[in-house]
This record gives C-alpha cells, sequence and structure tokens, in this order.
C-alpha cells in the first residue's frame, strides 16, 4: 500500500505495551491454526519488520487472524501522544505499510483487532531490532549508521569444531566486581577496554582471555529479556536473561545508556570487534524455545495460539519448565528462528549459536538454521542442550543427543561427561563421580573422553567427535569447586584443589570440543547456590582476586589450551581416526591410561584419582614429559630415558611424548 503524502488519521496517547492480554481460544480453534493447511494458506517468506531507507520505511507484520491493524507512528521515542494509520492486508495474512520520509528513530507499536477478542491488542514489532527502554516500543533503526568505527568483516573461516576451545561468560559476571580493573564494568564496552588489571597487577577482562588462548567466547543472553529494569543498574537486581522478550534487540542493561536504542546495536558490535580484533570468535547463547510471558509477548499478541505449542485441552505445554513452549515445527516460528539467527550472524558477525534447551526444537528447523549458516560461513558454531524435555512433539523429531545422527554440523552438550567426573547436580548433593572418588566409574570415563565413541543409542548418537561438547561445569548447576566441597565434606583444601584440577585437565584433554565456564580455571565459587540465576550480584560477579591468588593455575591451563592447539592427537577430527589411534592402558581402580598413536606422535595419557602415586607401564623407550603436578612443558624439557614404566603422582594428571622406542 502507497500512501505517499498520506495523512495519519488521528491521534492517541500512549504510555506502554506491557499489559497482558488473554484470548481464551478452545482447543479446536488452536488446532486449526497449527494445521498444516493454515500454514499452507498463510505462511510468507519475505521480510518482515521496519524496514528503513532514508526516504523510505516499509512496515510489514505478519497477523493473518487479525481484521485490522493500525500502525501507531511517535515523533519521539517517549512522546506519549502518537499518530494512526490503518494499514493494508495483503496476501498471505501480511498487513503492510509504505511510508515516504525519514523515519529514523520514530517510535512504533501495532494494534490488532481479532474476531476474538473484544479489545485492540497494542504490541511492539516481533521484528524489532530496536527498542526503547524496557521493549516498550520498537524503534525505526539504519544499521549501517549504527556501526562504531572500527567495525571490519567477518574473520575468516574457523578450522574445525574440534580444534575450538569454548570459554562461557556473562557480561556482568565478568567485569562487574571493583576489582576487575575495568571502568565500564558490566557492560558490553567494559569488554573492549585493554590494560585492565587485578589488584595484583594481572591482566584481567579482554586481555586475560586473549592471554588464556580461548579460540571462543560464549556470552549468557544478550539479547532483550524481561527481569531487568533496564532504567536502572543496580547490584541488587540480577538475572542471567534466560527469560526473553525481544529476540533482536540487544540487552539495554549491558549499555552505556539504555534510552538509547541505537548505542545498544553500536557498543555490542564493538565488543564484538574486540574480540574479533584479537582472534577470538564470539558464541552468542540464544533462548528461542520459549518466552517470558506469552501474554505480553509479542509473539502470543500478534497471532494468538500459533507460536507456542499447546496440550490437547488448550492449555499451554510447558515442557521448558518456564510456562511455555514455542513451536518450531510451525513454518512462521521456524521462519522466525533462522531469520533471528541469521540477522545476529549478518549484523554482528557472531561466529557461533548455543541454543538453550534445543531437545524442545525440531530437527528439521535446526537443520534448516545449519543450512542457512553454511551459506554465510559453514564454520558458524551451533551447539545446544540436547535434553529429552518435551512431550507435546513427537521423540523422533526433536533436536536431542538422542537424535544426534539426523543433526550433523550441530553439537551437543555432554552430560555424560560432566556426571561421570563430578557426579550429577541432579541427584542429590553429596553424588560423586570420579575425581570424588567414585569406584567402577574408569571405563565408561574412558568412553566419553574418547569422545564419547560408540555411546548407547539411549545417550547420544553421536557421528564425529565435533558434535560432542565436553564440560564438567556451566553457568546453572554447581560450580565444580562447590560440588566437590559439598560432596567431600572434610577433604583437605589441598586435595579439593587437586580433584578440581584434575577434572578441568581431563576435560581440556578430551576428544571433542572442550568447554570451560568462566573463573573455573581459579576455583570459582557461588558459595554453594546451585542455580544463581537469580541471585544477587555478590554470589555471580567474578572476583579476580581469586586470579591472583590461583595464578597458578591459570598458568597450568594456559599450557593445556596451548598444547590442545599443537598437538593433532589431542583433536583428531572424526571416530575413525580415533579408533586407530587410541589404546587402552588401563582403566580400573580409579586409574585412566591410554596411549594415543598418530603419524605425528604417540602420547600417553594418564589420570590418577587416588590419594598416592601410580606406576603405569608402557612400551619401551625415551618420553618426554608434557604434564605433570600441575605444570605444562610443552617444550619437553624433561626427559625419561629408557623406561618401560611411567609415575603418575596422587590426584594429578601425566601426559608424555614418546621420543623414540627403544627396542
Amino acid at each position: 500500500m502507497n500512501v505517499a503524502g498520506s495523512r495519519l488519521d488521528d491521534n492517541i496517547v500512549f504510555e506502554g505495551t506491557s499489559h497482558i492480554f488473554k484470548i481464551d481460544l478452545p482447543p479446536e480453534r488452536i488446532r486449526e491454526l497449527q494445521s498444516e493447511e493454515f500454514d499452507q494458506e498463510y505462511a510468507y517468506d519475505g521480510e518482515l519488520g521496519a524496514l528503513y531507507h532514508t526516504n523510505y520505511t516499509d512496515f510489514r507484520i505478519w497477523a493473518p487472524t487479525a481484521d485490522r491493524v493500525d500502525l501507531i507512528l511517535f515523533d519521539g521515542q517517549y512522546s506519549g501522544e502518537g499518530q494512526v494509520i490503518q494499514m493494508e492486508k495483503e496476501e498471505r495474512g501480511v498487513f503492510e505499510l509504505h511510508l515516504y520520509g525519514d523515519f529514523l528513530f520514530k517510535s512504533y507499536v501495532y494494534r490488532l483487532y481479532f474476531p476474538d477478542y473484544d479489545q485492540p491488542v497494542i504490541t511492539v514489532d516481533t521484528y524489532s531490532r530496536a527498542t526503547t527502554v524496557n521493549g516498550q516500543r520498537s524503534v525505526v533503526v539504519d544499521l549501517d549508521r549504527a556501526k562504531p568505527i572500527n567495525w571490519g568483516g567477518r574473520l575468516p573461516s574457523f578450522t574445525s569444531p574440534s580444534d575450538a576451545i569454548i570459554y562461557e561468560l556473562n557480561i556482568r559476571d565478568f567485569t562487574t566486581a571493583s576489582n576487575s580493573g575495568v571502568v565500564n564494568n558490566g557492560l558490553f564496552i567494559g569488554l573492549t577496554e585493554e590494560g585492565t588489571k587485578s589488584p595484583a597487577g594481572l591482566s584481567t577482562g579482554l586481555d586475560y582471555l586473549t592471554e588464556l588462548g580461548v579460540t571462543h567466547v560464549q556470552f549468557l543472553p544478550i539479547a532483550d529479556f524481561e527481569t531487568l529494569d533496564e532504567r536502572y543498574r543496580s547490584r541488587y537486581q540480577y538475572n542471567w536473561g534466560y527469560d526473553p522478550v525481544n529476540y533482536n534487540v540487544p540487552e539495554g542493561t549491558y549499555s552505556t545508556n539504555s534510552l538509547n536504542p541505537d548505542l545498544r546495536i553500536r557498543e555490542l558490535r564493538s565488543m564484538v570487534q574486540s574480540f574479533h580484533d584479537r582472534g577470538i570468535r564470539v558464541i552468542m547463547d540464544v533462548v528461542y524455545n520459549h518466552v517470558y510471558k506469552p501474554a505480553q509477548q509479542s509473539l502470543g499478541k500478534t497471532v494468538p495460539g500459533y507460536y507456542f505449542r499447546y496440550n490437547e485441552d488448550g492449555t499451554l505445554a510447558n515442557g521448558s519448565g518456564c510456562g511455555n513452549e514455542t513451536a518450531s515445527e510451525r513454518k512462521m516460528m521456524r521462519k522466525y528462528i533462522v531469520d533471528s539467527v541469521l540477522y545476529w550472524a549478518k549484523e554482528f558477525h557472531m561466529d557461533g549459536f548455543r541454543f538453550d534447551l534445543m531437545g524442545l526444537h525440531d530437527i528439521d528447523t535446526m537443520m534448516e538454521i545449519r543450512k542457512a549458516l553454511d551459506e554465510i560461513d559453514p564454520s558458524i558454531i551451533m551447539i545446544g542442550e540436547g535434553w529429552d524435555m518435551g512431550y507435546n512433539l513427537p521423540a523422533d523429531k526433536r533436536a536431542t543427543q538422542k537424535n544426534a545422527n539426523q543433526l550433523p554440523g550441530i553439537g551437543f552438550f555432554n552430560d555424560a561427561i560432566r556426571d561421570s567426573l563430578k557426579g550429577s547436580d541432579f541427584a542429590g548433593m553429596n553424588t560423586h563421580g570420579f575425581v570424588s572418588h567414585k569406584i567402577l566409574e574408569e571405563g565408561w570415563l574412558y568412553q566419553n573422553i574418547a569422545g564419547a565413541i560408540n555411546f548407547p543409542s539411549n545417550r547420544g548418537t553421536y557421528t564425529s567427535p565435533q558434535q560432542v561438547v565436553q564440560y564438567v561445569e556451566v553457568h546453572d548447576g554447581f560450580t565444580l569447586l562447590d560440588k566437590l566441597q559439598i560432596s567431600m565434606i572434610g577433604e583437605p583444601d589441598m586435595n579439593i584443589i587437586k580433584r578440581h584440577r584434575l577434572a578441568t585437565t581431563i576435560i581440556l584433554l578430551s576428544q571433542g570440543i572442550p568447554f570451560l565456564h568462566s573463573g573455573q580455571e581459579f576455583l570459582r565459587t557461588k558459595y554453594g547456590v546451585e542455580n544463581s540465576y537469580a541471585s544477587p550480584e555478590s554470589i555471580n560477579k567474578i572476583d579476580w582476586s581469586r586470579r591472583d591468588r590461583y595464578a597458578s593455575y591459570v598458568d597450568y591451563v594456559k599450557g593445556l589450551i596451548s598444547l590442545r592447539k599443537n598437538s593433532p592427537a589431542l583433536r583428531l577430527q572424526n571416530y575413525e581416526e580415533i579408533q586407530a589411534s587410541f589404546r587402552m592402558i588401563r582403566t580400573d581402580f580409579h586409574i585412566i591410561a591410554y596411549s594415543i598413536e598418530t603419524e605425528e606422535e604417540t602420547l600417553v595419557i594418564a589420570f590418577n584419582g587416588l590419594d598416592h602415586f601410580v606406576d603405569i607401564p608402557v612400551p619401551t623407550g625415551d618420553y618426554l614429559v608434557l604434564v605433570e603436578d600441575g605444570t605444562v612443558k610443552e617444550d619437553g624439557s624433561k626427559l625419561i630415558p629408557e623406561t618401560n614404566m611411567v609415575r603418575v603422582d596422587a590426584l594429578d594428571s601425566l601426559v608424555v611424548r614418546l621420543r623414540k622406542p627403544v627396542n
């Protein structure tokens, strides 16, 4: 519809869109909306949102069940009075408006009328790229204008997922402590600062991550979420961000000025560019499996009954545990997720995506995302939680570990190695694993170390170690230190540290994709809080004095990362290579020992879970010691000549490289 020079036909005073509405659709109407026939008739493959040009803007919204849609356009972002113009309904349920003029930074909302509801519904744009504070209105932005001065292109393609070393952090946690040395602490641009120091003068922030040597940094949610008031920054107001609202809008609490919608975009891009300048890639944690509150969220308001899964009685399905789950199998929900991922990849140069509760998504959607990202850069990482949690999607359609063989190019968090190492967080606080002296765990752990090879199909049908994310600690659940202290009451502190170091070593030497939680390398604690998503800043913040106190542990992890990067045997690319190279030496009585024999090198690796040393038989030869006693000697400066036995100290790891065999 062209309305060049058209009059905006009436005025409206408007405060916000956070009001709750509920259309009580009968189950039969919901089934109609979620039918294949509905998708065939109405699914739309064009571009949606406010499409800005300097002399015109196209407003386009998909609302096939609405009788009428009005655009409410405001001169400013926070002025109360707006003007209304009725949009024209085009084919396939799209309402469209073509307005001549420059509408940059104008705010807007939509007003929809439904036959099932006696009051109009006001909502922000589902495809908002910018919003006013707390997501009350959508804002027209020019993405080309919102670029930092040093905004460059994408990094070259990454080599292989097995070459990645991922480090997970929360924007706020990482720099919010006063001892971080960061001026803009807890903000996007805080992670662009250089030369920041700990109390002892050691590196923090961006410099620290560069020195550590990780290849990818994974950020907890950075898209707009609900439970923090963006107008204020309080140490007592805290949330991780797994309560999504506007999926394509950067979170305002991480910006220096949440009232400026353009600035959020610019500052997030600056942060990404700072990492790219250091050769570090960025992974974005995305939460498409549920929304904060469907009755307040734009998807639920724009097409009620369509975007979410429902039970037979018409109530919302709750596989997410958050009160609702999105219906990724619906064509327009699938399109929404794909469009959103591509937006972040193209406009913010994201190098990877971590999918929260990925098992709630369907396989076809995940593979469509993979295919679309491959067209940008096949090395963009896709990983996710492949837990089997939902029951409103057939089991053979779920993007779970059990269906990994149908999801090539997508990795899964391997909870099997996590639980095998430290015990389950969900089966009682006092559960144990290999590093906390659980018996009969050695064979299963060895199988996990070997890239989860030959897994039972009810645990995972991985086709490659590149599908296996190896971790022992992540943002939720107990930190490794807290878990060990809780489950091993009375254990001497020095032994706790050694057990912690043993677990971290196993992760970094395992086949697959190693994953570290921020602060794991200096014994991060959350003071016994298991799930700190809404705990105060005092529980969640990174205490950089621990980086000073445990500097030797940090140096050790740096060394392991460097060793992994420089040793192809530690990052084999497929199960055929692992099968041909791995040789088991011993897996019993709290000992795991094996060799990896490739054309380039032969390594012997041993892990001792006992509180006394053990001797491990090896083929007779000269061996260079690479790892022992919490130290990495990558130069192989220590030689063990003509030996057929190597000693592994108590609660320690040993890596030796065969220099030459002795006949």
